[in-house]
């Protein structure tokens, strides 16, 4: 089952209900995936400035979390065989939701309030 949608307003409601999230990697996107703890496929889009979405993705590539298939390489053959690779291993499919998590920044509203506060000071 899979669900194709051009723009979530519930980012994180309907990212809890998936077992895999394809989108592109702008930085909100990582940081959305790596809250919800979820494993990813990134399409990076090609032209973003300096290839900032290719080294968004990186991140969650580089802590075993997400997959890229970049613009250029897309096509279905490739996306399917991704997710299918993908969802045929459920312990890898886990481990990489946890991977995610652990890239994500904890207490961040705490963080930044901090922050402000130091700034008024």
């Amino acid at each position: 089952n899979i669900s194709i949608v051009p723009y979530i307003y519930n980012m994180e409601e309907v990212m809890n209900l998936a077992d895999i999230v394809v989108a592109r990697s702008g930085a909100m996107t990582i940081t959305e995936v790596a809250k919800c703890g979820k494993p990813a496929i990134f399409i990076p889009y090609p032209f973003a400035t300096e290839n900032h979405q290719e080294y968004n993705a990186r991140v969650l590539v580089n802590a075993g979390a997400a997959k890229i298939i970049l613009d250029k390489d897309l096509n279905k053959e490739i996306l399917n065989r991704t997710i299918e690779e993908m969802l045929n291993n459920k312990e890898k499919l886990k481990q990489m939701g946890k991977n995610a998590e652990k890239v994500s920044i904890k207490n961040v509203e705490e963080k930044i309030y901090k922050e402000i506060e130091n700034v008024i000071k």
